[in-house]
């Protein structure tokens, strides 16, 4: 018999306020969505002291390695099986079912995933909140950028309002009822570009400019996007989440022209004209990636949304839902 320790985590979308929860923003406040499919891993252990073996679902690579070697081909992933070691071998397969690149937090979602996978591979119960600190260090220990949004969205799920201390948050979940679940359902939409965000130079120059230029007015409109986003969630107020996403929307662009594409302004325009009531581009920004758009309440009118951009060949909209619940792991036993 062999163990099988399958997880999954929710990626995020529509996350006002990204960019305070930096190190060089200062005080941070981000609101955003969980959905599913996101990230997932599936771990089959071995004997013991056997090497890891790792397979790719998005590249389609397989290869082994010793825990503690130099890092290899990802070292994400890899320095993430140092963080949590288990005593014997193992073949671990991490992916995820939204595309690469979009801009939705996936590689944060597939670090959590994996950490609760190995973790409970070695009988240990994390709180979300370790999860989501252990993964963020994960990124962090090898000196990469990485705000601490998206770890905790993958870790908790539901809708996020969080307060950033950089590194430390507190969390405050927003209660949505069911007509609330069942609107976001059909009204929101999150259209792929058609390529993933090739943007890691803009980011670098981003952020370079913002360490030294503390564009104080621009995060403080950050915040109070986020701030008005999830008052609006709870209250069911979809004029008002729209109008926060819009506004948060603006004020990235207003960081670095570059951070909004063209495509994504296309998008704009499609949902502008179908009475759409806010949009935001997902992640950090650039060229590619997604956009979240919170369509209109009239069905005609959504449903000319959703034809028009079906017309938009390089685009498609994502079969994506509400997310209530955070990182989950399943055993089974399996026969050899």
């Amino acid at each position: 018999m062999t163990t099988r320790i399958r997880t999954t985590a929710p990626v995020r979308v529509a996350d006002l306020g990204g960019w305070t929860d930096t190190w060089f923003a200062g005080a941070g406040r981000v609101c955003s969505i969980a959905v599913e499919p996101g990230a997932y891993v599936d771990i089959r252990l071995a004997g013991a002291g056997g090497p890891i073996t790792l397979i790719v679902g998005s590249t389609g690579e397989r290869y082994s390695f010793l825990v503690g070697e130099s890092p290899g081909r990802h070292p994400l992933l890899e320095a993430a099986v140092a963080a949590m070691p288990i005593n014997m071998g193992a073949t671990i397969e991490v992916g995820a079912d939204v595309p690469p690149g979009s801009g939705l937090g996936t590689s944060a979602a597939v670090v959590v995933a994996l950490l609760a996978g190995l973790s409970t591979a070695r009988g240990m119960s994390l709180s979300p909140d370790e999860l989501a600190a252990m993964a963020h260090g994960v990124e962090t220990g090898l000196g990469w950028q990485s705000g601490v949004q998206d770890q905790w969205a993958a870790a908790f799920g539901g809708v996020n309002d969080l307060a950033v201390d950089y590194p430390m948050v507190t969390r405050r979940q927003v209660e949505i009822d069911a007509e609330t679940v069942g609107e976001l359902g059909r009204r929101l939409m999150t259209i792929y570009l058609g390529k993933p965000h090739d943007s890691s130079q803009l980011h670098e120059e981003v952020i370079t400019t913002l360490a030294m230029a503390h564009p104080g007015s621009t995060f403080r409109r950050l915040r109070e996007a986020a701030e008005d986003g999830a008052r609006a969630l709870a209250m069911g107020d979809f004029h008002r989440l729209g109008a926060a996403m819009i506004d948060n929307h603006e004020a990235v662009r207003q960081l670095h022209p570059g951070l909004i594409g063209k495509q994504a302004d296309l998008v704009i325009g499609l949902a502008r004209a179908c009475g759409a009531l806010g949009w935001k581009m997902n992640g950090a920004g650039g060229d590619g990636g997604s956009i979240t758009i919170l369509g209109p309440h009239m069905p005609h009118a959504l449903s000319a949304l959703r034809q028009s951009l079906g017309l938009l060949s390089e685009c498609h909209v994502l079969d994506l839902m509400y997310s209530p619940h955070g990182v989950r792991s399943t055993v089974t036993e399996i026969e050899d």
